[in-house]
């Protein structure tokens, strides 16, 4: 027999010295496992799904970009939040993916357990696949829970990742012109 999710929540407030029966955590257990199943929807979720069939043809073969698409996730090691913002890119090859697909995929792999170098690789590799582009960019910004209210404690901190992929990889000046229109190159 499997325990419930609520179970388990019970079962931590207890293991921290609370009183799961007192007023204030009675629907605790609840709306704790109601809230991490919404905080982890990515894993009912799949990049088929989420495309719908929205490519469409065109003739466009230069940077398409989507910047400042906030994220939340939650880090893998300690269930603890990370926000931030991502940043996209591909170049085209006859297609163009709907634009609020983008921020879909992001959210699809944010909206698992993670870390952030994964992610950024996660949804480089779906956007590639989807579109067959010539090359495809993923920047990710963000502040972690676990650094800041615990551990190191350092609360002014960002971590920066990047996937580049084909033109990105290959070609410093595609790269760098990337880099300059998301405001992350001097």
């Amino acid at each position: 027999m499997t325990l419930s999710l609520p179970h388990h929540y019970r079962e931590i407030l207890k293991g921290l010295g609370e009183d799961p029966e007192r007023e204030g955590l009675l629907d605790t257990p609840k709306r704790a496992a109601k809230a991490m199943q919404y905080l982890c929807h990515g894993y009912e979720q799949n990049l088929e799904e989420i495309v719908n069939g929205a490519l469409f043809a065109s003739d466009n073969d230069e940077m398409v970009i989507l910047k400042d698409i906030e994220l939340y996730s939650l880090c893998e090691h300690h269930l603890l939040p990370f926000i931030g913002k991502a940043h996209v890119a591909y170049i085209p090859t006859g297609r163009v993916l709907g634009l609020s697909k983008l921020a879909r995929i992001v959210d699809m792999f944010a909206r698992r357990l993670q870390i952030q170098e994964n992610l950024t690789r996660q949804i480089a590799d779906a956007i590639q696949d989807v579109t067959q582009a010539s090359g495809v960019a993923v920047v990710i910004e963000a502040k972690h829970m676990c650094m800041m209210m615990r551990g190191v404690e350092k609360q002014n901190s960002t971590m920066n990742t990047s996937v580049m992929l084909g033109a990105f990889r290959e070609s410093n000046t595609t790269r760098m012109e990337f880099l300059q229109l998301i405001g992350r190159s001097k």
